[in-house]
């Protein structure tokens, strides 16, 4: 499951209501984080992606501890999917990302502040919600390769999203860091006996490159086509056009960079639960 790119959030409009609060006469206005925030649906996105790691970090360590979780289990994972934690972090590096080009920070509230932007977040949203239930993201995959869907212009425009917003090698070198990282915190805590040096390691994890790249073109494709199926095609392409502009591109590195912080701190977080459950199912 790649990581939630907001190019699965990410729309329209280039008027430029106010983004910045009110700064004093000589003073460089601060980005306003919580108002973003609002426009941008990101208390219902972070709900629907705190599910999502919950359920994948109880489906990892079924994997491995079948054993059993232990009593702290779910303690610990309530810890580290806690929102608070999570929302701090990311909102920190997205003020300082954005901060850095007011312009296209302006550029990109007014966008998502259109109907088609709040049409379009809730879609994300929805759609993201719809793939917790493995039947339905399975349907969505069979949907999307289809031939068919090849020759959908619809499909055109999404693939020119996934390449504006780099989305297929952002996500892989997403995963593969928060994989490493995930596999060091086992290694420091000595669960399961596991004493590789640095370089065998990230070897190992890079090795799952060519297949982690094959499921996230699979996975995007069958997300977009279930999230975007509403739209028309001119709304599609309003949605592209802003997504390839300098202010949406400004938008989807500051966004990635913003969830691959948080993704790789629960991925070391995890690890290291996991580890501290197989110890305590030793003793």
């Amino acid at each position: 499951m790649p990581l939630p790119q907001l190019a699965l959030a990410l729309i329209l409009a280039l008027a430029a209501p106010t983004f910045a609060e009110t700064a004093g006469e000589g003073e460089t206005p601060r980005l306003s984080i919580a108002e973003l925030g609002q426009v941008l649906q990101f208390d219902s996105m972070f709900e629907v992606l705190k599910d999502e790691g919950i359920a994948r970090a109880n489906e990892l360590v079924d994997q491995m501890l079948p054993q059993g979780r232990g009593p702290g289990w779910d303690h610990a994972v309530a810890a580290i999917y806690d929102l608070r934690l999570i929302r701090a972090e990311f909102n920190h590096i997205l003020r300082s990302e954005l901060s850095k080009d007011p312009q296209a920070a302006a550029e990109i509230q007014a966008f998502f502040a259109s109907d088609l932007g709040q049409h379009v977040l809730t879609l994300e949203i929805a759609a993201r919600r719809a793939f917790l239930d493995v039947a339905q993201e399975e349907a969505a995959r069979v949907a999307a390769d289809t031939p068919e869907t090849a020759r959908d212009p619809k499909w055109r425009k999404i693939q020119r999203l996934i390449d504006a917003g780099d989305l297929v090698e952002m996500n892989v070198a997403g995963g593969l860091s928060g994989s490493l990282a995930f596999m060091q915190e086992l290694q420091d805590t000595g669960a399961y006996g596991l004493a590789l040096p640095v370089d065998k390691l990230s070897t190992d994890v890079w090795g799952q490159e060519a297949k982690l790249r094959a499921d996230t073109s699979a996975w995007l494709k069958a997300y977009f086509g279930l999230a975007y199926a509403p739209l028309t095609e001119t709304e599609l392409e309003t949605y592209v056009t802003f997504m390839e502009s300098p202010a949406g591109q400004r938008y989807s590195s500051a966004l990635f960079l913003a969830l691959d912080t948080s993704f790789r701190r629960i991925s070391r977080d995890l690890g290291r639960a996991i580890a501290e459950a197989s110890q305590s199912n030793d003793i």
